[in-house]
């Protein structure tokens, strides 16, 4: 078990996460319970490549983890069976109708599509994740960063006018983010991957309304943890350093970084020395999240049978 309130400097970068955090190996091989874990669809697109780190980390929450493409929805595929989603990163149609529209053309002008995404949604018992191209498909669908009815968040070309592939800090803010609960105030170690990732705003009220609403979830850090503007701390030049947004209720979470790339001690590219543990598995601070996702999930079945 890692040290609570566990804070190091490597490179000049002061990580700190103020949670514990470890993993049970042992339930990938119990078939019984893993034959009754809760389900959490893997969703990806032609292009999309962030599917197996995703599914993978997902499992090692406890997760029964299924991959679900577009075209199993365009067949008919139902999501009744999920308590999770997760829209991964990739490019989706090589972006060439820009970050994630091909994607979203093909949920909203498909009635049945459009009405099942719409269906799992709105239930109360399931949540949903994110990230990078997912997070543009979450954006451009209303799932997060609605406002007065209408999807109001996007994201636009990075202001450096280039793909940016870095490792760096972010900072996990006080949100309604049911997958950061606990987290708050962790400065964490994060690859950033895309092109067009800048948090942008239909109006100056949307962004004022996301922050009085603590939905806010995840800010580009510099090295002692403050929120920047600077590149290449911040790669893409977001207002207000936002990396990740989540919806009113905390239950849909999207954010360009990609913690699928970072769960395990191998994954950063300057892991703390002093975080390493002699455990099981060698997981670091972000598998957290995942495991919140089905912690909340065992809570909402416990009080769905009250």
């Amino acid at each position: 078990m890692v040290v609570l309130m566990a804070r190091a400097v490597t490179k000049k970068v002061a990580y700190y996460a103020p949670f514990d955090w470890a993993i049970n190996m042992n339930i990938l091989n119990d078939a019984q319970y893993l034959s009754s874990a809760p389900r959490i669809a893997v969703i990806r697109e032609e292009g999309s490549n962030g599917d197996r780190e995703m599914a993978a980390a997902f499992t090692l929450a406890g997760f029964q983890t299924y991959d679900v493409t577009m075209t199993d929805m365009l067949a008919g595929h139902t999501l009744d069976a999920y308590r999770g989603i997760a829209f991964v990163g990739g490019f989706s149609f090589a972006d060439v109708l820009g970050s994630a529209k091909g994607w979203a053309a093909t949920i909203q002008y498909n009635a049945v599509v459009r009405t099942e995404f719409e269906r799992f949604k709105n239930r109360s018992d399931t949540l949903s994740l994110g990230v990078c191209n997912g997070c543009q498909l979450m954006s451009l669908l209303g799932w997060v960063g609605e406002y007065d009815g209408t999807p109001s968040v996007f994201l636009d070309e990075n202001l450096c006018g280039r793909f940016e592939s870095v490792f760096g800090p972010v900072r996990i803010e006080k949100s309604k983010a049911i997958m950061l609960r606990g987290m708050e105030g962790a400065i964490l170690g994060l690859w950033s991957s895309h092109g067009e990732g800048r948090f942008t705003y239909r109006t100056p009220s949307v962004h004022a309304s996301l922050k009085d609403s603590n939905l806010i979830a995840i800010r580009y850090a510099d090295s002692e943890g403050n929120a920047t503007q600077m590149y290449p701390g911040n790669p893409n030049g977001s207002q207000d350093a936002v990396a990740g947004i989540c919806s009113k209720d905390g239950r849909h979470l999207a954010m360009m970084p990609h913690p699928d790339r970072a769960f395990m001690e191998w994954h950063w590219a300057e892991y703390p020395r002093s975080w390493r543990k002699h455990q099981e598995a060698p997981a670091s601070p972000w598998i957290k999240m995942f495991q919140n996702a089905f912690e909340w999930i065992k809570e909402t079945d416990v009080s769905h049978q009250a």
